[in-house]
Formats: C-alpha cells, sequence, structure tokens
C-alpha cells in the first residue's frame, strides 16, 4: 500500500478539532467543507445529506453558490451524486459533463468546474450522503486523495447519525435516519419481541491507519492475539458451554483459526509495510473476504463467517471494544442487527437481554439460526438492508411468525404489537396451566403429544412444555453445528446426554438426514440440480456405511440398558431398511463379541416421506416397529411444490383432499398390521391440521415444544368421533363441493374448539 502524504494527517486533526469546538451545526458544517477544500487544493467541496423522502439535499458548499444551500436537490440514483449515493461507490472524473450521469443544476453554478470526486458518507455500510470536492481544471484525483476523502466522510457520517444536523432540516422534513421503515424477510423462528436495534457492527470501523514504529505494533498485534486466544480458551472452559456441547465444535474452529500462523504472518506483513496493526487486521480480514465473497459455495460461507467473526473479534481486542463492553451496555430488550453472524458470537449477548435476531444474511440450516431457534429467540432472516437501515438504539419491531421487521415504528404499530404480545402472554400462561392435564379428547380418546428435539438446549422444553417425550431428535443438528466430523465417542456422550436430560421419557433418534439443504462445512457432497431429490440421507447413509455404523454403535452404546428408539429418513424402498438392519445386526454382534452392555429393548422404526413407499404400505408395517411421517418432505414430493418457492407454496393446500387421504390411508396401514404410526411434520403444531389429524385416526403426533399447549387446548374441546364422521364422509365424496379446510373451520366454530 502506498504511504500517505502528512496532508490527509493533517486534515484529519483538524477536523476533529473542529469537531470538539462548540459551534452551531451549519458553522461547523462550513467550516468542515471550507477546510477540506483547502487541504485537498479544490476549488469546490460540497456535502449533500440524505433525506427521508429519499432526496439528496445540499447541505453544505465551499465554492458553489451559497444561495443553493438546503435548495439544491437530487433524488436517489439521479446525477452523479445520487449515483454515488445509491451506488455506496466512489466516482472519480476528469469530465464530469461527459458523464452520462450527470444533472445540471443551475441554482449551484457548477458548470465551470469539471474534474469531479465524490465519496458516499456511510455509515455501517448505508449511505447517509455524499461528500464531493471540483476542480475547474481536467484533472483525476489521485488514489491517496480517493482515501482522504473517504476518511474525511466518516466524520461527517458521525455528525449525521449523532442527529446533530437535525436542527438545519426544514420543517415537515426529516433525515433518512429517522423515518420509521418495514423490512419484509424470511422466518427463521418464531416469536415477537418488542425492543431496541443492537447493531451487531460486524466491521469495527478503523480511523488510525499509519504507524509509526513497526516493531511497536507487532509486538501489540501479538499481545492482542495470545488474549484472543485465552479469550476463546475461556469460552470453551465456561459451565454452560461445556453442558451445551453443540456449540463447543464452532469455538474448537474459532481456535483453530486464532492459532493459524499463516494468518498472524500475513498481518505482520502489513504492518511492516506500514499499517497500524489494527488497520493491518482490517486489510487483512477485506482481502480475505474479498476472495471469498465471489464464491458460492456455502461450505465456505460459512466459513467465511467463522473468519469474520474471528477477525473481529482480534479488533476489539486491538481498539478496546471488547465483548465484555458491549454486554454491559447491552439494553435488556435487545433486537440483534447483523448482516451476518457465528454461531459462537451469540454467546457473547446475555441470554435474557435478546428478544429477537435479524440477519442480512444466512439460511434457516445456518449455525447460528439453528443456535437461536434452540433458544427460543425470534429471527427474521434475509432482510435485505436491515443493518444499513437501523441505529444502535432505534425502536424495532420483530416479527418471527410474519418474517416482518419494523424499525422506528408509528405509535399505532407499536400499540397493536404490544396488545398482540399480551394476548401471546396471556394464551402462554393458559397452555402452562394445562401442562400436567391428560390430553384426552372430549369423548375419551387419548392423543400422545411429542416434540421435536435436536439440540441439548431443547431438553429442558421437555418438562416445560409437557410433551410425553421426543417423537424426533434430529441427530444431523449435532454434525451440522460442528466443524469437524464428531467422533465415535463424542457422539454416544451427546446421546447419552439427551437420554439423561429425557428422565426415562421415550427420545426417537433419527438417523443422519444430511444432503440436500442440510451441508456440513466438513462434508462435500456433489453438485446436484435437485438436491432435495438427490443424494442425502438414508441414501447417502447407505453408500458410506461407515459413517452409519458409527453411529449406529454410538447409539447402542448411549441406551445401554435403556430403551433405544431409533428410524430411518427418506426411506424409498422396504429394501433399504433391511440393508441398515443388516448393520445394526454387526454392531450389535460386535458390541456383544467385547463385552458391552447393550439397550434392554430396540425399537427400530422408518419415516414416511417418499411417495413410493405409499403402495408398500402393508409391506412397511411389517418390517418395523413403527413409522412416523414427514408431512413437510411427502407433501413437497406428493404435490411437486418446493415449500422454498413462493410462487407455489401456497397453491395447494395440505388440508386438500388428496392429502388427507393419503394421511389417512397411512394410518389404516397401521391399523391393520397393529404398528403404531405417528406424525412429526410442521402440520402437526398447528390446531386446525392437528384436529384434521385426530379426525382421520391420528393417536400420536410430535411438534414443536411451544405448539404442544395450543394443540392440548384443541384437544381437550374436540369430539374426535363427531368429527371424523363428518370428515371422513368429506374425504370419501368426490363430488362434494364442501373443502376439508372448510368443514375443520366450521365445525371448529360451532362446537367453540380454540384453532
Amino acid at each position: 500500500m502506498r504511504d500517505l502524504s502528512a496532508g490527509p494527517r493533517v486534515l484529519l486533526k483538524r477536523l476533529r478539532e473542529l469537531m470538539a469546538e462548540p459551534l452551531e451545526p451549519q458553522e461547523r458544517l462550513d467550516r468542515i467543507v471550507r477546510q477540506i477544500a483547502n487541504n485537498m487544493v479544490a476549488e469546490v467541496c460540497s456535502c449533500y445529506v440524505l433525506r427521508s423522502d429519499g432526496v439528496l439535499e445540499l447541505y453544505a458548499t465551499e465554492g458553489l453558490n451559497k444561495d443553493a444551500v438546503h435548495l439544491a436537490q437530487l433524488k436517489m440514483g439521479q446525477g452523479l451524486v445520487g449515483t454515488i449515493a445509491a451506488s455506496a461507490q466512489p466516482l472519480n472524473l476528469s469530465d464530469a459533463q461527459a458523464h452520462p450521469a450527470f444533472r445540471y443544476l443551475p441554482e449551484t453554478g457548477e458548470e465551470i468546474y469539471h474534474s469531479f470526486l465524490g465519496v458516499p458518507i456511510l455509515r455501517a455500510g448505508r449511505s447517509l450522503g455524499v461528500l464531493v470536492v471540483q476542480n475547474k481544471a481536467q484533472r483525476n484525483y489521485r488514489e491517496d486523495e480517493v482515501e482522504a476523502l473517504e476518511t474525511t466522510a466518516m466524520v461527517l457520517a458521525e455528525m449525521i447519525a449523532t442527529g446533530e444536523l437535525k436542527k438545519l432540516t426544514r420543517p415537515g422534513l426529516e433525515l433518512d435516519l429517522t423515518r420509521p421503515v418495514s423490512i419484509e424477510g424470511d422466518s427463521y423462528s418464531e416469536g415477537i419481541g418488542l425492543g431496541h436495534v443492537v447493531l451487531h457492527e460486524p466491521r469495527i470501523v478503523v480511523t488510525n491507519l499509519l504507524n509509526e514504529d513497526a516493531d511497536k505494533e507487532i509486538r501489540k498485534l501479538v499481545e492482542a492475539i495470545g488474549s484472543l486466544r485465552l479469550s476463546i480458551d475461556d469460552m470453551l472452559s465456561r459451565r454452560e458451554i461445556s453442558m451445551e456441547g453443540e456449540h463447543r465444535e464452532v469455538l474448537e474452529t474459532y481456535r483453530m483459526f486464532a492459532h493459524d500462523q499463516g494468518w498472524v504472518r500475513r498481518m505482520e506483513e502489513a504492518i511492516r509495510n506500514g499499517l497500524t496493526a489494527e488497520a493491518a487486521v482490517e486489510k487483512v480480514q477485506s482481502d480475505t473476504k474479498a476472495r471469498m465473497m465471489r464464491l458460492t459455495d456455502p461450505y465456505l460461507r460459512e466459513r467465511m463467517h467463522d473468519f469474520d467473526d474471528l477477525a473481529n473479534r482480534l479488533l476489539r481486542q486491538l481498539t478496546g471494544f471488547s465483548s465484555q463492553s458491549m454486554a454491559e451496555g447491552l439494553p435488556t430488550d435487545a433486537i440483534i442487527f447483523a448482516r451476518a453472524m457465528g454461531a459462537a458470537e451469540l454467546l457473547d449477548y446475555p441470554r435474557g437481554n435478546v428478544r429477537g435476531l435479524v440477519l442480512e444474511d444466512g439460511a434457516v440450516t445456518s449455525h447460528i439460526v439453528i443456535v437461536a431457534k434452540a433458544m427460543g429467540i425470534a429471527v427474521v432472516g434475509q432482510a435485505a438492508g436491515a443493518v444499513a437501515l437501523a441505529e444502535n438504539g432505534d425502536t424495532a419491531i420483530i416479527d418471527g411468525d410474519d418474517g416482518k421487521v419494523h424499525v422506528r415504528p408509528v405509535a399505532d404499530l407499536v400499540k397493536a404489537y404490544e396488545e398482540k404480545v399480551r394476548l401471546r402472554a396471556r394464551r402462554q400462561e393458559q397452555f402452562r396451566a394445562l401442562r400436567d392435564v391428560e390430553p384426552v379428547t372430549r369423548d375419551g380418546k387419548r392423543i400422545k403429544l411429542q416434540m421435536n428435539a435436536g439440540l441439548l438446549v431443547d431438553l429442558p422444553q421437555l418438562s416445560e412444555s409437557g410433551a410425553e417425550g421426543i417423537g424426533l431428535f434430529r441427530t444431523e443438528l449435532q454434525f451440522m453445528i460442528s466443524s469437524t466430523m464428531p467422533k465415535a465417542d463424542e457422539q454416544e456422550n451427546f446421546y447419552r446426554s439427551v437420554l439423561k436430560q429425557a428422565e426415562g421419557r421415550p427420545v426417537t433418534f433419527r438417523t443422519l438426514d444430511i444432503g440436500g439443504d442440510k451441508v456440513l462445512p466438513y462434508f462435500r457432497g456433489h453438485e446436484e440440480e435437485n438436491p432435495a431429490l438427490g443424494w442425502r440421507a438414508i441414501r447417502l447413509s447407505l453408500d458410506r456405511p461407515g459413517l452409519l455404523r458409527t453411529q449406529l454403535r454410538a447409539l447402542l452404546k448411549a441406551a445401554a440398558g435403556a430403551e433405544l428408539k431409533m428410524m430411518l429418513p427418506m426411506v424409498t424402498e422396504v429394501l433399504e431398511i433391511r440393508a441398515v438392519r443388516e448393520l445394526m445386526q454387526k454392531e450389535v454382534q460386535h458390541l456383544s463379541k467385547f463385552g458391552h452392555q447393550l439397550p434392554k429393548k430396540l425399537q427400530f422404526g422408518a419415516m414416511l416421506e417418499v411417495p413410493a413407499l405409499l403402495w408398500q404400505l402393508d409391506a412397511l408395517m411389517n418390517e418395523v416397529d413403527f413409522v412416523s411421517v414427514g408431512s413437510n418432505d411427502l407433501f413437497q414430493f406428493t404435490m411437486a411444490v418446493d415449500r422454498g418457492n413462493a410462487r407455489v407454496a401456497d397453491r395447494f393446500d395440505v388440508l386438500g383432499k388428496p392429502f388427507l387421504r393419503i394421511l389417512r390411508d397411512i394410518v389404516r396401514a397401521g391399523e391393520r398390521n397393529n404398528t403404531p404410526v405417528t406424525l412429526c411434520g410442521e402440520i402437526a403444531g398447528r390446531p386446525l391440521s392437528a384436529m384434521a389429524l385426530m379426525g382421520i385416526g391420528f393417536r400420536s403426533i410430535s411438534m414443536s415444544p411451544t405448539a404442544i399447549g395450543p394443540i392440548k387446548a384443541m384437544l381437550l374441546a374436540l369430539d374426535v368421533d363427531r368429527l371424523a364422521a363428518g370428515l371422513n364422509a368429506a374425504l370419501d365424496d368426490d363430488a362434494g363441493l364442501v373443502s376439508p379446510r372448510d368443514l375443520l373451520v366450521q365445525f371448529a366454530n360451532d362446537h367453540e374448539i380454540p384453532v
């Protein structure tokens, strides 16, 4: 990197002095643009500020017509200034008027100026305005001049962000930072939170760029890296991390990065080239991120977030902005906004203070979302521009049910959500009162209500929700949040912990369901056009028998002397079940040979998710001890509907005749063969669709723990036989005009059933 002249350093020092002087906002702004113009030998320096109506208003100028201040305006994307604000990229032109985006503003008198350098005024990646210098002579501004102007723009960003310029805003108008904003995203974890914005700030802004003593800066870097390594070790030794073993693997990844000598060497080289320690960290982080951003591989993108997390921790060490200081200043109703976030970073925040998490990046299967969901935090993902549209301390509402985020909401919206939260709280209190009530319908049908889980942090909800057991334990989540393949003893210890915390209640372990959208950072699959229909779940496990046998052995050893329930995902043919049984038998023989205690009882089941099994129902029921219907995938495959495709996801109804008939056929096949059948898809957790399941014969369902209260309240008011008579008649009547959904809604209304 080329060494900068003393000019920019002098300018920045002078601007800092101006910021400290007791001046009125307009005078301060006028003197700032004058100082910039003098320092850069520019005949013009102008500052444009973005208003809430999308207009960039001239707030100060040196060199243009003073009467144009607060009158000259350009819309976002209009003219050179609007183009810079919209793109958040600088423009360096020797002949501005020849640029296709140039727009002449006669009130400014700028027609005599040719060369033009404009940079966005950015804060957390968001354009708050534009800073411009101009000269009459045609010239291209040097790289160090561009960097100097970008650094100077950071000072103006602070003025705007702190609200100092509000005094200059005309009545009826406001700056862009203060307007209410609603952002549409994707619901990753249900829940509603009202609180205040906490910007996770994935990038610490570095203003001290140049060093005066390279050896001193290297010593500073080495000391900070040492502290970073100690802090990671400290987190790994915390009691709650030890208990929540899923997070340990993520932290172990950071420990590995922190000891990477190549990373340290590149930072030391940057320091020897003239940068400060913090600027060197930022440069290496930026270079690495720029390379990785061009990649679309989900494995590498997940590693990019982990690397960002580590670099940010080091920057906090160097700048004194520690995670502890973040926690100390954290509001009790924090809604965290982040572009992306490592799973371990969430652990830096006190759990009781976090009401929600808003992510611009990420996916519902990413590490951070898995952990947040397990902790019961509302999450909205793919919230484009959320970080740029929010400021620390802004009031905010996160609606994890609908995938919406409201920043600086109007009073009426706040009142509406406050009432919604109060209503949810009252309902939750009512549901908690039902926790120990026997789940028996009004006409005496006993319904088994179980919960879905996948992490150790899910287990406390087993008692809190009143669930009778875990109907689906997703073993792949342990693999998904690990940085390396969990070893056999790690898997065994994990499964043993699950069974211990279940305290004798049944746990149904599903063998690995990886592949498709469930990616592992250390397991490279093959590129597939449609991974949901490809190499995943039991197909992958049978092709990698060592992987499956390791898991089977871990499960058998963990359940020694107890009952083991396990089931296979994505079964397509009964022959696949027999193949896994053979592998299981080999593991049983191996453990017996070496004197290991075995489970006192083994129940072997299969998930019914692939429509091909509908023509093997009796063979399936005779092959297994129980069947669990995975209604999410079964519906997707049956109706040829990608649940992630908004254009078709709502076109077909899970309560339509075709799908309810399929589910009824499965229940009847179980009854014929005396094989227990349960259902663990999303429809089990919605009162209306759960009511339909009971009407067609299901007596066991598994759902998210928060859904158990509402489902129990519904079934306590339900007469199943009366519902079944009407619902089955409707399903058998091909000419019937009443849809099953309408019939269910009417039945619930007529009998005052809460759905």
